[in-house]
This record gives C-alpha cells, structure tokens and sequence, in this order.
C-alpha cells in the first residue's frame, strides 16, 4: 500500500467564482429558511432540519495509534464527551414518509489545540451521512440542485410522500443491477432504512494533521448491527423515524467505531471532486477510536433543547489540524454560519459552543 500523501495548502484548488457562487448559496438557503419559518413559526436549519435522536456519549481515542493515524484530535489517547445529532437532510420538516438519506453530526467535547479561524468553543465537529459519496461534484452544480429544492420547500407534501414511493422502487431496481444514484436519494428515494444501524461518511477530504483523509462512523454493537438495512414503515406515522430510534435507544448500549481513510493518491483520491468514491481497496478505513452510548431516552426535552436548538454543527468549527479541504466544503463555511444566525434571530435563542463565552 502507497504511504499517505501529505497535507500541503496547494492540494485545493481555489476558482476565482466560489464567493459569488457562495453568495448565491446563501441566498438559496435563505428561501428555505424565510418559508419554513413563515410557515411554521420556528426557525430551523437551512439543511438536515429535522431531528430524530439526540443521545449523548463518549468518544474513546485509541491508544497506540501508528504515527500516521496519530494526528490532531487522534494524537493521544483519552476520553471526550461527545453528542450525537441523527437527522434527515432535507430544509423543512417533512413526514417520514419521504425518505431521504441520514445524517450524523458528531460534536466532541474539550478538544485542546489551534482552532479553525472564528471557530469558537472548544469542540470538533463532524458531519456525516449514510453514503459515500456527495450528489454535486462542486459548490457550483451544488447550487443549481438547491435552488430546485428550495422552489419545492414547504409545499405539496402529499405529491412528495407519493413521489418518495416511486422513487424508492427507481432506487432498489437501480441497486438491483449494482448502480447506486446519489441523486435520486436525495430527491425521496433513499431506503427508509432505521439510522442506529447506518454507516456514515464525512462524504468529503479533511486535513489530518501532517496528512488527508475522509472519516466514517460504523455501528459495531450488535444490537446496532441488526438494524442494519431494516427499513421503517411510515405509513401514517409522520414522526415514525424519531419514535423508533426513541423505543430503541431505551434498551441499546450503542457502540460505533470511528475510521479514517488516509488519502494516498490524489489523482484516485482526489481533494476537489467528492462524486470520487475513494475506493477502500486502494486506501482502507482504519479505526481510531470508538464511540460509546449508553441505554437512554433519545429525545429527553432538556437535551433536545440544549444541542438542537442552542447549538449548531459545522464542519469549520474544530481544530486547525482537520481543516475542511476542497470546494464543497470551502462552500459550507458561511452558509452554515448564515443558517445559525438566522434560527439565533427568528427563535430570539442564543447559539453557542459548549466552552464559549456566551
């Protein structure tokens, strides 16, 4: 196997167009924001708007990492607090009905090191979702399928349950013959599969201290295992998603082991492309830690206030040592914090990072 290659700020490939291109996101992401909360009265997030589970554990860094795993928040072994977010990725609040791919959000707790500029607090955040690669090979193609879906936020829901049925069948027929479609799972034809089983991705490449990588959370306890693949049926059930994870949580002692896939060839596993799958043949994820849940109510009142309304999740609030790298994630920065400050005002709710002044 090829040793890692080396992180470098010449490994992204900066376009002079990306801060329009992010100016026009954010204003994308303002339709949806201004709709959802005109028609519901609360402010939520701009994407992954709807939660289905809070849980709170720890984080358990590996002790005796090689010197190449470890890097930055994996340089030495311990124990973090940590909460974890699942969600569903569309802007508004949808029945579950119309399935969507999962998302995670990993916030950890009192990480020591160089920030990220403006990034407050002492945490280090990391968003996920349960597949392997984005649906947009750049912030610019990103946004023309954004403003699709902002022109749909909030509206017909009856059309988009019915349409999420079709496209499931597209879907599996799809699978069937060994082609995965990104895109039509974000449009409601993902599997309406139960979250606690998923596998999920950073989809995009962070800087690992001296070296690149992408990162994954995979379920290893088997009361989390064999959920794996098992669909919900949402039939009449609009919160259906929550209350499954909710009956679940309350008898699991979850378990999921955090990976890193270093980058070892830019051209195979390239920075500005993440429609790229990185192949795991060619560079495999390695374990450097473990996340530990214990039996717990998944949606207590206290917690879901806490982290779903006073806090936000960006991939830019973290330690220099895994800073975002390439377009997309270039293209996140101000939206999320634009998306932020907007629930902050409209829900007149301050947002914080645990360890900052508020």
């Amino acid at each position: 196997m090829r040793s890692p290659v080396r992180y470098a700020p010449d490994v992204e490939a900066v376009t002079p167009d990306e801060g329009q291109t992010i100016k026009q996101l954010n204003q994308t992401f303002d339709k949806i924001l201004n709709r959802v909360a005109a028609d519901s009265g609360h402010a939520m997030r701009s994407v992954h708007a709807k939660s289905h589970g809070i849980l709170e554990g720890v984080l358990t860094i590996d002790a005796g990492l090689s010197p190449e795993l470890a890097q930055g928040l994996f340089a030495e072994p311990g124990q973090h607090k940590v909460y974890m977010r699942l969600s569903t990725n569309a802007g508004d609040i949808l029945p579950d009905a119309v399935s969507l791919p999962r998302g995670l959000a990993l916030k950890v707790l009192d990480v020591e090191g160089e920030r990220l500029p403006d990034a407050e607090g002492t945490t280090q955040n990391f968003i996920m979702v349960n597949g392997k690669v984005f649906q947009a090979p750049n912030a610019e193609k990103f946004l023309g399928s954004l403003k699709l879906l902002a022109g749909t936020t909030d509206r017909a829901e009856g059309l988009k349950v019915a349409a999420s049925t079709v496209l499931r069948g597209v879907n599996k027929a799809l699978h069937a013959v060994g082609i995965d479609s990104p895109t039509i799972g974000s449009l409601g034809g993902a599997p309406n599969v139960d979250p606690l089983g998923e596998t999920y991705y950073s989809l995009t490449p962070f800087r690992y201290g001296d070296y690149i990588a992408k990162f994954s959370l995979a379920p290893v306890a088997p009361a989390l295992t064999a959920l794996t693949g098992t669909e919900i049926d949402a039939s009449g059930r609009p919160n259906a998603i929550r209350e499954t994870v909710q009956s679940e949580m309350i008898g699991i002692a979850g378990e999921w082991e955090f990976r890193v896939q270093l980058c070892r060839d830019l051209e195979r596993q390239p920075v500005e492309d993440p429609t790229m799958e990185w192949k795991e043949d060619e560079t495999p994820f390695q374990r450097v830690g473990v996340v530990r849940v214990q039996p717990q109510d998944s949606w207590d009142p206290a917690r879901v206030q806490a982290v779903d309304e006073e806090m936000r999740f960006s991939v830019w609030t973290g330690l220099a040592a895994h800073r975002p790298l390439g377009n997309i994630n270039r293209a996140r920065n101000a939206p999320y914090r634009h998306s932020a400050g907007f629930r902050e005002r409209f829900n007149r709710c301050p947002i914080h990072e645990p360890g900052a002044a508020r």
